[in-house]
């Protein structure tokens, strides 16, 4: 069932919620008590006056009635089904199961990210055992000691005499080897600790500079008042594997430079003149739109614009860094949709891009998106420059846009956009046909 024809069943929920009887919330509201049950059982459409009437009644905002719940979740309990084989979930009533329980659905959501975690954590553990040159001579050189005790035992247990002289020459060699077989040993395990134990709850150093940066709200006042970013980084690191390390040391000394370029106070100014409009940024303080688009996306909670994302990826599209909204989710895992301005940004460096866009099956929650491709370093000669795009996202209200709304999705194997020419595999939620597959 399309989700703007369950406001009705969202209604009879939220009453059933707060205890209210259906006749009392129709005399509220100034309707017959069987016009509101044929809303409740969506056979009438509801709109205006009525949906904000019933909306004060049940004491929620009235796109929690007329949207349901959130897009990122809606997308994560797909992709939940999506990745789970012989998976019978019923896909069409998702965003039905989604508002009336929302408890389970984000706890169901959160376990299908922790298993994915885990499986991550599992495969890079896996690969490290393989690939890793410390791992693979530490585990050498147990071997070669354990073989060499072996020997030397092997030897003394033989049934002949052994002359006395050598005897002790054998005792000693085991006790040497065993010696260092423990101290081998230890060193193998701390190394594991150390370097793993941080890896194991995120799985990759940047899931590890990632989760710091949300716990911060994307937002460093230490670095805003002119704290050194490897102080910062210092008080921040947290059991961090060496890799985590030195990309949050890198990502904070960012963080400074355009903190630097536009400080908070005259940038909170400009904001509440401007909006969140990097190019109006980029004239008044003379800096580039990347570095624009950053500043915006690290503004603080309640700022005068209004929340904003932003995603960076470099030249082969891996992104390596990403602040979604609830409006734009951005997944952790697996590709993105190339239907995003952050994409073909790429392929026209140096031209700033501006798109309406809007994630297809949903309804509202359309997004301003601007885009621009710059090198990620300063030139040297005769070498070609490297490009780093960035995209930043706010949300738009009803009332804005005037323009054509690009469709997009998440990630294909989630998305409703039907005929999409840039589509790379079969969604789960229609025929491979109509998806132009």
């Amino acid at each position: 069932m399309p989700r703007d024809t369950l406001t009705g069943s969202r209604i009879r929920e939220r009453r059933t919620i707060l205890g209210l009887k259906q006749a009392d919330l129709a005399r509220q509201a100034g309707i017959s008590a069987s016009y509101l049950n044929l809303i409740e059982h969506n056979r009438r459409r509801i709109g205006g006056k009525l949906l904000l009437d019933l909306a004060g009644i049940l004491k929620v905002e009235p796109s929690m009635l007329t949207e349901g719940a959130e897009a990122a979740l809606i997308a994560s309990l797909r992709e939940a089904a999506s990745t789970t084989r012989g998976s019978t979930a019923e896909l069409d009533r998702v965003d039905e199961f989604a508002g009336r329980f929302p408890g389970w659905a984000r706890l169901l959501a959160e376990a299908r990210l922790r298993i994915e975690t885990l499986e991550r954590s599992v495969e890079t553990l896996s690969d490290r055992l393989a690939h890793d040159p410390q791992l693979a001579e530490a585990l050498h050189e147990m071997l070669s000691t354990v073989t060499a005790i072996r020997s030397a035992a092997s030897i003394l247990n033989e049934p002949e005499e052994i002359d006395p002289d050598w005897q002790r020459r054998f005792h000693r060699n085991i006790h040497e080897d065993s010696a260092r077989l423990a101290e081998s040993s230890r060193s193998l395990v701390s190394y594991l600790e150390a370097e793993g134990k941080a890896a194991s709850e995120s799985g990759t150093p940047q899931e590890e500079v990632t989760a710091i940066f949300e716990g911060e709200g994307y937002h460093f006042p230490a670095l805003e008042a002119g704290q050194a970013p490897e102080a910062l980084a210092a008080d921040l690191d947290t059991d961090l594997s060496d890799s985590a390390r030195a990309l949050l040391a890198r990502a904070l000394r960012t963080y400074a430079e355009d903190a630097a370029m536009l400080p908070l106070e005259p940038l909170l100014a400009a904001v509440s003149e401007v909006g969140a409009d990097p190019l109006a940024l980029v004239r008044r303080f003379g800096c580039d739109p990347a570095r624009a688009m950053r500043r915006l996306a690290a503004l603080p909670a309640g700022a005068p614009c209004g929340p904003v994302g932003l995603a960076i990826c470099d030249a082969s599209g891996a992104l390596t860094f990403r602040k979604p909204l609830p409006e734009f989710p951005i997944p952790r895992f697996g590709a993105d949709c190339p239907l995003w301005p952050l994409f073909p940004a790429l392929s026209r460096p140096m031209a700033v891009l501006s798109r309406r866009v809007q994630f297809a099956g949903r309804q509202g929650g359309a997004v301003r998106a601007f885009a621009v491709a710059q090198p990620a370093s300063l030139p040297e000669p005769n070498r070609d420059p490297i490009f780093e795009a960035h995209m930043m996202f706010t949300p738009e209200g009803p009332g804005q846009g005037g323009e054509d709304t690009e469709l997009v999705g998440v990630t294909c194997r989630i998305c409703a956009r039907r005929g999409c020419p840039a589509r790379r595999e079969p969604s789960l939620l229609g025929d491979a046909a109509e998806q132009g597959v």
